[in-house]
């Protein structure tokens, strides 16, 4: 006996089975608009949409690569068909997980892990120029007598390099001399000053803000950093003085310390070679204002140096004026006041920023794109003689000494 199919099962069937496709098909067309829209997003985030015309390095180019790679392998993947777990899906899901792993260490570089970073600088300035009431000090002065006089339970201070010459006008204005010891203002650096201060080994520290590590080590310490801002300072950049280039964009830096630019003719010097991009230690001040100046955009490692010798033994400001094959390549960074006085280098500049030099009047005004508060930062809020301190760092008598220093008062 011969039995024949319905013909409404057949449709039926078909109907089903073109649904079933359909359905397949848009899911297909949403995970790819979607996998499209993560690329972009990221592509924007990382500033490639926008500055892929700055890229002329291989380094630079890597986390594009690898993006691009990472969405090429997961398409392919959408749109495969999967009935059976074929040789080309494996390859295909192999590719996107591989890619995805060199994806990470590309955006900051890190394909060098023996490059070297300036050690923490063995040849600083000589601070005894500027200690407490020491009668040749360089440190700045009231015309008379301060409005306090601290000579007991004495806030006991420490801090950044940079800003050791202004606390130690502080001292000198507002502690008692005969009262005073050495290791009552100390200055052991940024970093140490914020081990210090978690620790509750000092009272206050002037410091510009602390970076992510330092604000971690507080938390898990069970410490409260209270920061009061008590002046202004600019964040510099520094090149050799034969470099033609009297200023860069804050773009273009950007593009200098995420990796995207890595030779000085993109930037218009076409005799310049590539770029010597210094940076200073993890936990530094001056590190941090660079993350800081970065935004959350992934800051490249250093890359290697062509000679070793360039890397030298001496602060970054020194550093800045090295010579390769007849140029000054180097840029790096600083704090103006650490730069233009108390550490100067005669064979670098300070560049301006988008057209601003970095002036006490565009500090003040906020037309220098790097101007940022300083602080003095305690455990905790300020309490006894230590906030009596900073309500007279304050006032008009300790504005004015940050001033004569050479810093922007906050008003």
């Amino acid at each position: 006996m011969i039995f024949f199919k319905s013909p409404i099962f057949n449709d039926n069937a078909i109907k089903e089975h073109g649904m079933k496709h359909g359905m397949k098909f848009v899911l297909r067309l949403f995970l790819t608009a979607g996998l499209a829209a993560i690329y972009v997003y990221a592509l924007c985030v990382l500033e490639y949409w926008n500055q892929f015309g700055a890229v002329d390095n291989i380094i630079g180019a890597a986390p594009f690569i690898f993006l691009t790679g990472i969405m090429i392998f997961l398409t392919a993947l959408t749109w495969k068909r999967h009935k059976n777990a074929s040789i080309s899906t494996i390859v295909l899901a192999t590719m996107s997980a591989i890619w995805a792993l060199l994806f990470i260490p590309s955006l900051t570089g890190n394909w060098y892990p023996l490059a070297k970073t300036p050690d923490p600088d063995p040849t600083s300035p000589d601070l005894a120029v500027y200690a407490p009431f020491s009668d040749d000090a360089r440190a700045a002065k009231l015309s008379g007598a301060a409005s306090i006089l601290i000579s007991e339970k004495l806030p006991v201070l420490d801090g950044a390099t940079a800003l050791y010459p202004v606390y130690a006008a502080f001292v000198s204005a507002a502690y008692e001399k005969d009262s005073c010891t050495p290791e009552i203002a100390l200055c052991t650096n940024t970093s140490n000053a914020y081990g210090r201060i978690i620790a509750g080994d000092c009272d206050i520290i002037f410091v510009a803000g602390a970076s992510k590590k330092q604000k971690q080590a507080a938390a898990a310490a069970g410490s409260e950093l209270v920061f009061t801002p008590i002046g202004k300072e600019a964040f510099v950049f520094l090149v050799g003085k034969s470099n033609p280039l009297d200023g860069l964009s804050y773009q273009q830096l950007k593009n200098i310390y995420s990796g995207k630019t890595a030779h000085w003719k993109t930037l218009g010097w076409s005799e310049g070679g590539r770029i010597i991009a210094f940076q200073r230690p993890e936990g530094s001040g001056s590190q941090t204002g660079l993350q800081n100046i970065m935004r959350g955009l992934p800051l490249q490692k250093p890359q290697p140096l062509p000679d070793d010798s360039l890397i030298g033994t001496g602060s970054m400001t020194k550093q800045i004026s090295v010579e390769w094959r007849g140029v000054q390549p180097a840029i790096g960074y600083s704090y103006r006041y650490y730069a233009a006085a108390m550490y100067m280098n005669p064979d670098a500049k300070i560049l301006a920023i988008d057209g601003v030099y970095p002036s006490n009047e565009t500090i003040a005004d906020g037309s220098y794109p790097f101007a940022d508060n300083f602080y003095a930062v305690t455990n905790g809020q300020p309490e006894g003689n230590a906030k009596l301190l900073i309500d007279w760092i304050l006032s008009d008598e300790g504005q004015y000494l940050i001033e004569q220093t050479g810093y922007a008062p906050l008003r």
